[in-house]
């Protein structure tokens, strides 16, 4: 593709300048609109990363404060743990001094002989009433020795079965809130991982984004200036078209100018005006009348089958004349006409003059022109077989039969 230009003003006709082409042109706004769509899709792609980024985010702050929560139940079930095990170790304690005293009780008992001690103390006490007193001091004694040995044994077994129930109660709890907690650790990794990736994700898209956007102004730039290539190039093709078609025109009213000298010393017709200021518009016979005719078709265009003119075969290059004063109307290509001119004469009468060759045109739109004077030169463009002059006359809307119009003015054809 051809993107950067180098003009020179005025062009030398012994350099061709590379202007680029219209397909340049449109390969450098695809070129432009490809790199667009894929900006936008980038930039959909991090609106959608952003989204995505703030929830992993949020799902991370939130596994963050179930952690958090977890590490203190796990905590706080600790640290109860070992309450729990300072209450079973001091149940412990009494169990085991419960224990003792039990013991001890149970060695004295077994001491006296086995027997019930009541008893003992009672043979014991066989005397005088001092002995009595103090018999009764230490049955009393007894019964309440008794009575606490009983309660020291259910102390104790309370205790024993309180402290292993206590340390049961605290492993079960520590445990559960270990698996929390490292349930909750699980969690926060797998959560922290996804904020990480989701963020590294949008930072290469956005590093993506700057580099197409990027591209998207080199291509905007290149488009431009093909579009200021290509437009200097229309510039300048039209300028020597100009000067092409000036020049043509020239040597047109040259030539023009010399084969009316030419039929003017050889006593041709073409050129003379009647008394009615009405001229024959260029020499030769009728060719083809008014009326329907066959088809004619000439590099893709077709006549109509209906010839609503007079045709006269002049050859090419010949002169062609304004069959009357008037006003130029028309003077360029129409259709299957070709090159055509058509001049304006007042009172709703005009004249067609049709197939002029290419550069062939003596007059221009606006101008007036005297009968008989020099307008075009006879050629083949159109549909047309053969160089000739296709002569119309026009009555308000309607083309009407050359020849007796022409006749009923002084000025036959052929």
């Amino acid at each position: 593709m051809t993107l950067l230009v180098t003009l020179v003003s005025p062009v030398s006709s012994a350099r061709a300048v590379d202007y680029p082409s219209w397909q340049d042109l449109q390969n450098a706004k695809a070129n432009t609109a490809s790199a667009a769509a894929q900006v936008t899709a980038i930039e959909n792609l991090i609106a959608g990363l952003q989204e995505r980024v703030q929830e992993t985010q949020a799902s991370a702050e939130k596994s963050a404060n179930e952690l958090e929560v977890a590490q203190q139940d796990f905590d706080d079930a600790t640290r109860r743990a070992e309450d729990i095990q300072l209450q079973a170790d001091a149940s412990k304690a009494t169990a085991d001094a419960a224990t003792k005293q039990a013991g001890q009780l149970a060695a004295q008992l077994y001491r006296t002989g086995g027997t019930d001690l009541s008893v003992n103390l009672f043979l014991e006490g066989q005397g005088d009433g001092a002995d009595a007193d103090l018999l009764l001091a230490k049955l009393g004694n007894m019964s309440k020795l008794v009575e606490r040995s009983s309660d020291v044994y259910d102390e104790a077994q309370s205790a024993t079965n309180n402290a292993q129930s206590l340390g049961d109660q605290a492993k079960l709890a520590q445990a559960e809130r270990e698996t929390l907690r490292l349930a909750a650790e699980t969690a926060l990794a797998a959560a922290q991982a996804a904020a990480e990736s989701a963020a590294n994700a949008l930072a290469e898209s956005q590093a993506k984004s700057v580099e197409l956007e990027q591209q998207l102004q080199f291509m905007r730039d290149a488009q431009a200036t093909t579009t200021a290539g290509y437009e200097a190039g229309v510039a300048e093709r039209a300028r020597l078209e100009a000067i092409r078609v000036a020049a043509a025109a020239a040597a047109a009213r040259a030539a023009a100018a010399a084969a009316a000298a030419a039929a003017a010393s050889s006593g041709g017709s073409g050129g003379s005006v009647s008394m009615s200021g009405w001229g024959v518009p260029a020499s030769g016979r009728i060719t083809a009348g008014y009326g329907p005719r066959s088809v004619i078709c000439n590099g893709g265009e077709c006549s109509g089958s209906f010839h609503y003119a007079t045709d006269l075969g002049t050859g090419c290059g010949a002169p062609i004349y304004a069959a009357h004063a008037g006003v130029v109307t028309w003077a360029g290509r129409l259709g299957t006409y070709g090159n055509f001119v058509k001049i304006s004469h007042g009172d709703n009468v005009s004249t067609g003059y049709a197939h002029i060759r290419d550069g062939g045109f003596s007059v221009s739109v606006g101008q007036t022109v005297s009968a008989g004077q020099l307008i075009a030169s006879s050629g083949d463009t159109g549909a047309a077989n053969g160089c000739h002059l296709h002569f119309e006359v026009w009555i308000g809307g309607n083309r009407i039969n050359p020849v007796p119009f022409m006749a009923d003015r002084g000025a036959s054809l052929g």
